[in-house]
């Protein structure tokens, strides 16, 4: 972006912004994307010394102000928490990046306690969090919404039922904002993402491959440059031509070619 849209940008958005699932990877990149804006960002996430570590950095490289939010996402009391944090804060623009998955397991063996925790965190977690900061948007005209979603919302797989599902419902729900939420001045826009190298990656194991991952530096800079670009916004050109393929293939032969290619992914990381 030149500095003027740089400028346009943060009369649009600012001059606070929430990232939600803030502490590393694509969300540690989106804070250091909106602070080289000109916006004061908050960061939530459940590692302080991580979240700090990155506030630290925006701060030094970009002047901006930040703020720190420690807080667990899937916490029943997690929206009333963040909003007494911000309620002195005006805040243009939500960016919901929390959810990544950390297994390619078949549902009936993972507890059930794991799959809840990913719908609280991936489906509730946006939902409230947008149900308290979307008001003053609409109120003032102006504001944007991202949720991060993922290719996996195209359809149903084997060894990721859960999180295609909610992945799905992230998909959907701001599809159904951008259309409530637009007549008011205020984007929503979800920006699934096909495989990104990020410390969670490598931490399950996976080495980098440019020919199949982007990088979240990269990954970040193209999403808030199409936080307008609603109601959805694949991220990658490889990415959106993917997706623009699945999109015209039946659903029973989708399903078997996802379940396929997460289950070699599956099998990969087993060997």
């Amino acid at each position: 972006m030149t500095e003027s849209d740089g400028a346009e940008f943060a009369a649009r958005y600012g001059p606070w912004a929430v990232i939600a699932g803030a502490s590393e990877g694509i969300g540690a990149a989106l804070a250091d994307e909106l602070g080289a804006l000109g916006l004061n960002v908050v960061l939530i996430a459940r590692n302080g010394a991580l979240l700090e570590e990155v506030a630290s950095g925006v701060r030094d490289r970009h002047g901006v102000r930040t703020q720190v939010v420690v807080q667990d996402l899937t916490a029943a009391d997690a929206s009333t928490r963040i909003a007494a944090a911000t309620a002195d804060l005006e805040v243009g623009l939500l960016v919901y990046n929390a959810g990544a998955s950390d297994r390619t397991t078949p549902f009936l063996r993972n507890e059930l306690e794991y799959s809840l925790h990913q719908v609280a965190l991936d489906c509730i977690g946006p939902l409230a969090l947008t149900h308290h900061f979307g008001p003053a948007m609409c109120d003032r005209g102006r504001g944007g919404i991202v949720i991060v979603a993922s290719l996996a919302c195209l359809a149903g797989s084997a060894t990721l039922a859960v999180y295609s599902a909610v992945k799905a419902f992230q998909h959907t729900f701001a599809e159904g904002l951008w259309a409530e939420l637009r007549p008011h001045g205020v984007d929503v826009c979800c920006t699934p993402l096909g495989m990104t190298y990020t410390p969670a990656l490598a931490r399950m194991g996976v080495e980098y491959d440019p020919q199949t991952q982007m990088r979240s530096e990269d990954v970040a800079a193209e999403i808030i440059a199409n936080v307008g670009s609603g109601p959805t916004f694949v991220v990658g050109e490889n990415n959106r031509a993917v997706a623009q393929q699945v999109w015209t293939i039946d659903r029973r032969t989708l399903v078997e070619m996802m379940s396929a290619a997460s289950t070699e992914f599956a099998e990969s990381r087993d060997r």
